[in-house]
């Protein structure tokens, strides 16, 4: 404790005096629990908490909240250990000159175990970030719930779990795993609407590696357990995975400049220096007529969306579908495409959790959907449907009719079945659908209709191959020709794809000032 300076007479020391002792203090607070603490951090290839909220915030615009708190525990020793913060900083800056708020684990005290005092910090800045508006980024590295204090410590983290689902949908919530992040401490993340991860050095489990061993015989590692790449890749868990905490904190200050401050809010836009006019020219080349010819969506995504920049979500987990945030005229949009490079774009289980939980956060967060189509149905098999493939589409389905932003879909070649329903056809609820004149929009491929629907025929004649291919052409002709759907007025418009930016623009302009209710309902039932 600083020594309190006082005067001759006994007195208490003169403001200055006191102002030096505050000096004194705020600067013990500052430096943390020991040099040798902070030597330990680094050795791990870690920061420190302040380290961490310096590289996330705009410089010189952090104002802390409760840094001289300290936790009233006794027994087991706590009563003769009580730094400053007690493990958990707390307040608020900017990042990008608008306001974030921010709470960062100090791993240096108690290993950023949570206890009382430091639940309540974090509630309180949970509860300005909600009352405020503003995003609430979490930089987690803490071993969880400190033991030493027993249920309080656990009714802490239920205080955390009740603010995450209220601020559900209402300001933008990031967790950025930096350390271990075990048990019922997970479940705050989870319940947050992007998850950061580091390799090797942050891990996320419900129960470690010596009680998976212990329980099943499974012998594992903390990162194959549960590391950036396991959750990231497998698990989808985690939606980004990088290198180092310094690119990572970065990716972070670039998703917060793509979302609004909260869901009254439009996301921001910029200046557009990418003209909207700029043709597409490479587009003619980059799709195959060919349906069973794969390409590279990513490049498609490219050429539509401002200097061709996205920031792709979920890049290696259900792969099959991406989902990104860019913008296109300056204004933010959520992509949804299917992939035709990874399983022929097909739509599963995977798949169709990655894109509804997409959908619903840009819904929430008032940014427009874009879906591009090359989808050739739902995988098939046994393992999808006995996983529950039907519960798991709805999801997507249901997302994209509960979705009130504007919605345009861009059909680029085959959207069959089931799959092109839920994918937001007009039929669901879209806005604008748009078709390329490479589109096929049919209940099945060709060769499966023509299977079907003339199997007496085929199977009669003397040429079985040569009626088989017959009676192909003949279903292409009749049903499968790029002006049907748009005929029956289930496409707004077939294009060109050189001109798919200058369209697409034009079509979110006209929509951005759109406005659609919902039924009054206390909240609907979405499919599990």
């Amino acid at each position: 404790m600083p020594v309190v300076q006082e005067s001759t007479a006994g007195e208490p020391a003169d403001a200055r005096g006191r102002v030096a002792e505050l000096l004194e203090v705020r600067d013990r607070v500052q430096r943390g629990p020991s040099d040798k603490a902070t030597e330990a951090q680094h050795a791990k290839g870690k920061l420190t908490a302040r380290e961490r909220i310096e590289l996330l915030l705009d410089e010189g615009s952090f104002h802390e909240v409760e840094p001289l708190r300290r936790h009233r525990a006794q027994g087991f020793g706590l009563e003769a250990k009580k730094p400053y913060t007690d493990g958990v900083i707390t307040g608020w800056g900017t990042v990008h000159g608008r306001t974030v708020f921010v709470y960062a684990h100090d791993f240096r005290i108690f290993g950023g175990a949570l206890g009382e005092a430091h639940a309540q910090k974090i509630h309180k800045i949970m509860d300005k970030a909600i009352a405020a508006g503003a995003p609430l980024v979490s930089l987690n590295d803490g071993a969880g719930a400190r033991i030493q204090e027993g249920v309080t410590a656990l009714a802490g983290y239920g205080g955390i779990f009740q603010r995450n689902t209220k601020a559900s949908g209402v300001i933008p919530q990031i967790s950025v795993m930096l350390g271990p992040c075990a048990g019922g401490a997970a479940y705050s993340p989870a319940l947050t609407d992007f998850v950061f991860m580091v390799r090797e050095t942050s891990q996320m489990f419900i129960t470690g590696p010596d009680v998976v061993q212990a329980v099943t015989g499974e012998k594992i590692s903390q990162n194959g357990l549960g590391g950036a790449d396991v959750h990231s890749a497998v698990s989808g868990v985690a939606h980004f995975a990088y290198d180092d905490e310094q690119s990572c904190i970065e990716e972070v200050r670039y998703l917060l400049a793509m979302l609004p401050q909260n869901n009254r809010e439009m996301p921001p836009a910029t200046p557009a220096e990418d003209p909207v006019t700029r043709r597409c020219e490479a587009l003619l080349d980059l799709v195959p007529a060919d349906g069973n010819r794969p390409y590279d969506m990513h490049k498609v995504i490219e050429e539509i969306v401002d200097h061709g920049e996205y920031l792709e979500i979920h890049e290696r987990w259900a792969t099959n579908v991406i989902v990104a945030l860019a913008r296109i005229d300056g204004h933010v949009v959520g992509l949804i495409a299917n992939q035709p490079q990874s399983l022929a774009g097909v739509l599963d289980i995977n798949a169709s959790e990655k894109a509804a939980r997409f959908v619903q956060m840009c819904d929430a967060f008032n940014i427009p959907l874009l879906t591009l189509l090359d989808v050739p149905g739902f995988l098939p098999g046994v393992d999808q449907e006995h996983g529950g493939i039907i519960r798991h589409g709805a999801k997507l389905l249901y997302a994209y009719c509960n979705a009130t932003v504007p919605r345009i879909s861009l059909i680029l070649r085959k959207a069959y079945g089931g799959a092109y329903i839920v994918m937001d056809s007009q039929s669901i609820g879209a806005d604008l659908t748009y078709a390329w004149p490479t589109n096929e929009i049919a209940v099945m491929g060709a060769e499966g209709a023509a299977n079907v629907i003339f199997r007496r025929d085929i199977n009669g004649a003397e040429d079985p191959d040569a009626m088989r291919a017959q009676k192909i052409k003949e279903y292409k002709t009749e049903l499968m020709h790029p002006y049907y759907a748009a005929e029956r007025g289930l496409v707004d418009d077939v294009i060109d794809p050189a001109e798919t930016r200058e369209v697409l623009a034009a079509a979110l302009a006209m929509l951005r000032t759109k406005h659609a209710d919902l039924p009054s309902r206390k909240h609907g039932n979405p499919p599990m």
